[in-house]
């Protein structure tokens, strides 16, 4: 039913964290594969992909938006979630993307959801947090909140754009307020 696609920068900690977050969602039948796309060629992500039963992804690239697409691009099923690699969904995603795919589904409109931000309660606050919380009131959700979306709606809205800076940005904006949901189900960001 879904693909998780997680970009990673070769750093085990935060992949693993998402990782451990996706396990319930993976029982309960919700995950079809997680696909772990790095650039950085050092060998880490790799090795923790083989561990945890995940597709690695190696891409050439630079930027975010690279990753992200080559992801997409590899990706089998009709849903795709992007995740950013340090994120942890809380209790409730599962039963929650389940209502909204299937109502996405039985509407016929197409509909992208990005969850609830929550910062990590263990992590200090730095003024770049407090510029991301000013700029997630004032425009909308960021790139690092996820996004669950219809693999047939990416395609048609032209997905990720590989060689552009703030691709996740772009994409929102290419979906607009109308076509995007906010989820009740949080992410925090641990790392």
């Amino acid at each position: 039913m879904l693909s998780v696609i997680i970009p990673t920068e070769g750093v085990e900690q935060t992949a693993v964290a998402t990782l451990a977050a996706l396990v319930p969602g993976a029982a309960a039948g919700i995950i079809r594969e997680v696909l772990l796309v790095d650039g950085t060629r050092n060998g880490v992500i790799e090795r923790v992909a083989d561990v945890a039963g995940c597709r690695f992804i190696g891409f050439e690239g630079f930027s975010q938006g690279a990753a992200l697409a080559a992801g997409a691009l590899q990706a089998r099923s009709p849903w795709l979630m992007f995740l950013p690699a340090g994120a942890v969904l809380e209790t409730g995603w599962i039963e929650e993307t389940t209502q909204f795919i299937q109502a996405v589904a039985s509407s016929g409109r197409d509909r992208a959801a990005v969850f609830r931000y929550a910062r990590s309660p263990y992590v200090d606050t730095s003024f770049r947090d407090m510029l991301r919380a000013v700029a997630r009131k004032l425009v909308g959700p960021l790139g690092d909140q996820g996004l669950l979306i219809a693999r047939d709606h990416y395609d048609r809205i032209g997905g990720y754009p590989p060689q552009a800076r703030r691709a996740e940005a772009r994409l929102l904006r290419r979906l607009g307020r109308s076509s995007r949901t906010m989820l009740r189900s949080r992410i925090v960001m641990v790392g």
